[in-house]
């Protein structure tokens, strides 16, 4: 069972705490807000305030760089997939920073906010169709998404 609507209903109880808040360019890393989330709780910090804070900065975190890509890429509109989209938390600050761009914000139902197979089908869908040859792909670990030559969108 997926934690988001749990953790969405402790965040409800919940008051800020301070948490690591680390975006570098276009790259989050998730490990030290976990990592201190999980040393909060053992000195005795509610779950709720963990809940809290850890929404607030994860969430915080996808919507700068959200707006980065946007304003990158001079695109007009999103797309909020995966499981994530099901967050009424971040709809509303997606929402509110697409108000304020003036750009489109679209989020899938709640039926396909499960994971983000659907978007990594249609990555692939659009990769055929422009006949890139899996063959050609690799994985390069310490690759930055602002490095990524996506040639078939």
């Amino acid at each position: 069972m997926p934690g988001g609507p749990k953790i969405e209903e402790l965040a409800k109880k919940g008051k800020w705490i301070d948490l690591p808040y680390v975006v570098k360019g276009m790259d989050l890393s998730f490990t030290g807000v976990v990592t201190d989330c999980k040393k909060k709780y053992h000195r005795g910090v509610s779950k709720e305030d963990i809940c809290y804070s850890f929404q607030e900065t994860v969430y915080a975190m996808l919507t700068e760089v959200t707006e980065r890509a946007l304003a990158h890429t001079n695109k007009n509109e999103i797309l909020i997939t995966g499981g994530v989209a099901a967050s009424q938390r971040l709809k509303q600050m997606m929402k509110k920073m697409c108000r304020e761009r003036e750009v489109k914000c679209y989020i899938v139902p709640p039926a396909f906010a499960s994971d983000n197979g659907l978007m990594i089908a249609w990555n692939g869908l659009l990769a055929y169709k422009q006949k890139i040859d899996i063959e050609d792909s690799s994985i390069i670990k310490d690759w930055r998404t602002n490095e990524v030559n996506v040639t078939w969108i």
